[in-house]
């Protein structure tokens, strides 16, 4: 791009900006200036993701309480699934981050700090300090513009992607995470317990495994068939059917090999210790809201299972956007609401809302999107 090609950036912009739980404000504030090393972006979309609900309604897990210290803080923008393109930057800063002016980038959630006993081990996403986009540290992407700090993991995105579908990055490369963390075999039983936004990634991600047999659970026979496209070979409405009984018939009465979470919802964590096998793999990957209690003699006395956790998407970023490029995905299907950005309110109302009405929400912060 030539210089007499360069955007011309304005002055100011509209950005949401959090100042507690349920105060969330859209404002006119200036455009971040970028400095060393840094780029600006003008974001295209961004995803309203269960974490930002959690976040807005005032989770302990963000705001503390008697055990723990708040980590969100107020008066930064929210979103931390995000696509846009770069328009200003110095040379190191493309240079770093190998993305030029003109060129479309996602960005990992994490701006690690580079310098903890987790970033110098090389396991960056569980950074100490633990700055994220949206939440702490930096500005997200519920804005038009917005800043990428030198410490931040860009990857460049096809220019021909829808921006929501670009965004679903982020969701995809967690949920893969989760699967690699299973260590997921060719002769294992798999069950995905949930088909919203991550429960389809652990899905797809599943799949790519080619596991026997990977079985979908969900309450919702729409998100069930959405759960099929992404590749599951059986659907089981847990609403109408037993599936701890179904699981256990389809395995000559065991239980499966790998059970991975994605609803966050705490009655999905004792299914999953119920119908896995002895010396199974649990993979949890949920921001719950809610306190969950299950009986730990499941796990060691019973079964003796493999429980684990799984945060953000380290190194399966590459992974989820050549995923998501190849269209084998239903994108259109999975990513079903996109509002612009005075309509913020109406798009995480509509994450809140538990009837099943959406998949994937997206804010679109430089498009005119009809309400």
């Amino acid at each position: 791009m030539t210089t007499s090609d360069t955007p011309q950036i304005p002055g100011r912009m509209q950005a949401v900006v959090v100042h507690g739980p349920e105060d969330y404000r859209l404002e006119e504030v200036d455009v971040p200036t970028p400095g060393p090393g840094q780029l600006l972006l003008k974001v295209e979309a961004v995803g309203v993701c269960a974490s930002d609900l959690k976040c807005y309604h005032g989770a302990a897990k963000f705001w503390g309480d008697e055990h723990r210290p708040a980590w969100a803080q107020t008066d930064r923008v929210p979103g931390h699934e995000f696509v846009g393109t770069v328009v200003a930057g110095d040379e190191e800063a493309q240079q770093h981050h190998r993305a030029g002016i003109g060129d479309r980038i996602v960005c990992e959630q994490i701006v690690p700090c580079e310098q903890c006993r987790y970033c110098r081990d090389g396991k960056y996403w569980m950074c100490g300090p633990h700055d994220m986009f949206g939440f702490r540290g930096h500005d997200g992407a519920m804005a038009e513009y917005m800043i990428v700090p030198h410490n931040a993991r860009a990857h460049r995105v096809s220019p021909d992607l829808a921006p929501q579908h670009a965004a679903y990055a982020e969701p995809l490369s967690c949920a893969m995470h989760a699967v690699e963390r299973a260590n997921i075999g060719f002769g294992d039983v798999v069950v995905v317990a949930g088909c919203g936004p991550i429960g389809l990634g652990l899905i797809a991600g599943a799949r790519q495994k080619n596991p026997l047999t990977l079985i979908a659970l969900d309450l919702d026979d729409a998100k069930l068939e959405l759960g099929r496209k992404c590749g599951a070979d059986v659907v089981i409405n847990v609403s109408d059917e037993d599936a701890i009984a179904r699981v256990k018939e389809m395995t000559d009465g065991y239980g499966a090999d790998v059970y991975l979470e994605g609803t966050g919802h705490p009655s999905a964590v004792a299914q999953g210790l119920d119908l896995l096998r002895k010396l199974g793999t649990y993979v949890e990957y949920s921001v719950f809201g809610s306190d969950v209690t299950v009986d730990w003699s499941i796990i060691s006395d019973d079964k003796e299972l493999d429980v684990l956790g799984a945060h953000l998407g380290p190194h399966c970023w590459p992974a989820a956007i050549k995923l998501i490029e190849s269209g084998a995905l239903p994108l259109d299907d999975i990513c079903t609401h996109q509002f612009g950005l005075a309509d913020f309110q109406k798009a995480l109302d509509l994450v809140a809302d538990t009837s099943g009405a959406s998949v994937k929400v997206s804010i679109l912060p430089n498009s005119e999107v009809p309400a």
